[in-house]
């Protein structure tokens, strides 16, 4: 869990530094950061959705995912979650769910996420997880000058999902198969594609919903394989 437990510890000194830096920037600058965010966000996303070897599997999931996830109304659960920390935390600011929402899609969406925590797992080697939490710490930078200090708080989710597949590590080595893993990543890195949009306040896609895309994308690879 030590490579966990600094990433963690990573989103809450880039947090606490962008809040800094926040508060004394005033609205239109926090704004131009906002979008510069959403610019960067898309250009990952497209970046990872190209890993996709089979693009039938990639749009399969992301439907079915997307389906079940509006089911289940996942993006409530997770603003609710957002906004029962806010009540609790007596935060005022009007963008504290949507920090906490954006950030933990971000952090935790992603091949670094997967392969880091088991790698972490399985042998202890930590060194991917190392990486993202330098990643994850400069983004907290950004994220939280303009989003708020609702992205402090989207460490827990990074603790909750990292820590769960690191412990699980053993039993989910499936997903280092590069012919599982590409797809994976492509799932991914559609819904960071849609958070840019988000940001960029294009189109307010219910990104939460899409969640279970990913567990389908592995399935349907492993499947193919």
């Amino acid at each position: 869990m030590k490579g966990t437990f600094v990433n963690v510890a990573a989103v809450l000194l880039g947090g606490g530094l962008g809040l800094l830096v926040g508060h004394r920037l005033p609205e239109r600058l926090r704004g131009i950061i906002t979008d510069g965010l959403g610019l960067a966000t898309i250009l990952i996303g497209v970046g990872l959705a190209l890993k996709a070897r089979n693009m039938p599997i990639v749009i399969g999931s992301l439907v079915i995912g997307g389906l079940l996830g509006e089911w289940w109304n996942l993006e409530r659960r997770l603003e609710a979650g957002g906004a029962w920390l806010k009540a609790r935390t007596g935060s005022t600011e009007g963008r504290f769910v949507a920090g906490f929402v954006t950030a933990s899609l971000v952090y935790c969406v992603g091949p670094m996420t997967i392969v880091g925590s088991i790698q972490a797992g399985i042998d202890g080697n930590v060194d991917v997880l190392y990486a993202k939490s330098v990643l994850d710490g400069a983004a907290s930078v950004a994220f939280a000058s303009s989003l708020g200090v609702g992205v402090l708080f989207s460490s827990l989710t990074v603790l909750i999902v990292q820590g769960g597949l690191t412990l699980l590590g053993s039993q989910l080595t499936f997903l280092l198969d590069e012919r599982i893993l590409n797809e994976v990543t492509g799932t991914g890195g559609a819904l960071i594609l849609g958070i840019g949009l988000l940001l960029l306040e294009i189109r307010r896609l219910r990104i939460a919903n899409f969640l279970p895309a990913l567990p389908i994308a592995a399935a349907l690879a492993a499947l193919a394989r």
